[in-house]
């Protein structure tokens, strides 16, 4: 059943090996299972929804040999990123966020963290009772995008605190703008402090000449990457690498465990798990040809979209570098609506990422065939030239004015004052009053444009009249406003 495994992967990812032979087994018949999930595998009551869902345990192998199988693969991923302690998760990045949250620190430590996080780290410092100190990255002038942490930044912040236990950053960040690890890794090791990087976007760094290095590799402690965004697995599929004091590092592998088990399913699925091994073993052998192609094709795209008159950020736009195998298309000044935009490339077939006014952000992988992307090219470019004949920049909704361009860049800029420590405002009690009423008051909810989730407003800190300016600005533009209690902001919960 070679299409089953068109590169032969399995005889390099143990987990991926475990999945085809059980798969193999349901198919002929020989896999009755007196153990979970529910379904057993028939299709003729729910349909093919179930198909491929084989658990980890009693499924890719026995209730004890999967354990083994899972520990192979996880040494295998933890020496491909130059690690020596890695674990895969069905959480997302989310998952593995919150789990390094919880085992670089106790209640009440204080921890620097880039103010680009994504809520599921914001929600690790409320589980973790972690006492954050922003730290905020350069704005783009041209653009009003965040691009990289100044290693001065953090210098600062770690000498004002002393007492700093950890240091997380986020990179790169969600447009693609990447920041001095190197440098930034030396300043936290200066201080004591691990540095611990949210990669969840590029797990593809590191495997070819022209891409960045991936953090391990430019001396962070930790990394949690999305093996479901830059690589190939199934929806949720992530990891962490990190180095622990086995190998030289600041972490404590026996810490780390058990923070990841914390929040883990016992029940995780063999299927995600399997793509992870696999996404993996197929960076390994095919990384570099993979990612040669995949530049190329994002590199054509960015040159076709700039004939057509448009801008697209990258290296120059975010200093000292940008992700080159980002597609990012800047709408600034062409006068239309980037949801106009969103809107025909939904009609066409082609969702993006992301799409606000002024922006479009398309996740471009090994898995795009050069086609796809010019039709993505095309479809854009036919969209912009129809919006302009039509009159221009509409706005998603007619019942409000649109946001100017710094209303949207200004939800990147919040400058937030603490108030109180973010998991004590999250269990008080809390009220519920006007969003004008809850200026001044302190913020019991986390509220943020989404995507890309980055919190303007966070639990313990003060409600101000910018972030609720900034935020109407998003929702009266069209913008997605998330978490809120209350998406349409009439409301904010306070603390009591």
């Amino acid at each position: 059943m070679a299409d089953r495994d068109p590169l032969n992967l399995r005889t390099d990812a143990p987990l991926l090996d475990g999945w085809l032979t059980a798969t193999e087994a349901v198919s002929t018949g020989r896999f009755r299972p007196q153990s979970l999930p529910g379904h057993k595998q028939r299709t003729d009551l729910l349909g093919a929804v179930v198909v491929g869902d084989i658990p980890l345990f009693n499924g890719l192998g026995t209730l004890r040999g999967a354990s083994a199988l899972l520990e192979q693969a996880e040494a295998r991923a933890a020496a491909h990123w130059g690690g020596d302690w890695c674990r895969f998760s069905v959480g997302g990045s989310s998952h593995g966020n919150q789990a390094l949250a919880m085992a670089v620190a106790g209640p009440g430590d204080t921890v620097v963290v880039s103010r680009t996080l994504h809520r599921s780290l914001l929600l690790g410092l409320v589980m973790a009772g972690l006492n954050p100190v922003w730290v905020h990255h350069e704005i783009d002038p041209a653009s009003g995008l965040p691009g990289p942490l100044a290693p001065q930044t953090l210098a600062q912040a770690l000498a004002e605190h002393p007492e700093t236990a950890a240091v997380f950053v986020v990179d790169p960040g969600y447009i693609g703008a990447t920041s001095d690890l190197a440098a930034l890794a030396s300043l936290a090791h200066g201080a004591g402090a691990p540095l611990l990087v949210d990669n969840a976007w590029a797990a593809h760094f590191g495997s070819h000449p022209d891409l960045p290095q991936h953090p391990l590799a430019l001396g962070a402690d930790a990394m949690v990457t999305s093996a479901h965004k830059s690589l190939l697995a199934l929806n949720q599929g992530a990891l962490v690498v990190a180095r622990t004091t086995r190998d030289g590092g600041l972490l404590d592998a026996d810490r780390l465990h058990r923070a990841f088990d914390a929040t883990m399913t016992t029940s995780p699925s063999g299927a995600i798990l399997a793509s992870i091994d696999a996404s993996r073993a197929l960076l390994a052998h095919h990384g570099v040809r993979l990612s040669q192609q995949l530049l190329e094709v994002v590199a054509g795209a960015r040159q076709r979209l700039r004939d057509g008159g448009l801008s697209v950020l990258d290296g120059p736009t975010a200093r000292p570098g940008f992700d080159p195998a980002k597609l990012v298309v800047h709408l600034a000044g062409t006068g239309v609506h980037g949801h106009d935009v969103e809107a025909d490339l939904q009609q066409a077939g082609c969702p993006v990422e992301m799409a606000d006014r002024d922006l479009l952000v398309a996740i471009v992988t090994y898995s795009d065939r050069e086609s796809n992307v010019t039709e993505f090219v095309d479809t854009v470019l036919a969209s912009v030239r129809r919006h302009q004949a039509g009159g221009g920049r509409g706005s998603a909704r007619t019942d409000a004015p649109a946001a100017s361009s710094q209303d949207w860049a200004a939800v990147w800029s919040i400058r937030p004052t603490i108030a109180l420590a973010p998991r004590e405002a999250f269990f008080a009690r809390h009220e519920v009053v006007t969003a004008d009423d809850a200026v001044g008051r302190v913020c019991a909810e986390l509220i943020a444009p989404y995507p890309p989730g980055i919190p303007v407003l966070a639990p313990g800190e003060l409600v101000s009249a910018e972030a609720i300016a900034a935020l109407r600005a998003v929702h009266a533009d069209g913008g997605r406003i998330a978490y809120a209690a209350d998406p349409d902001l009439t409301t904010v919960h306070v603390v009591a």
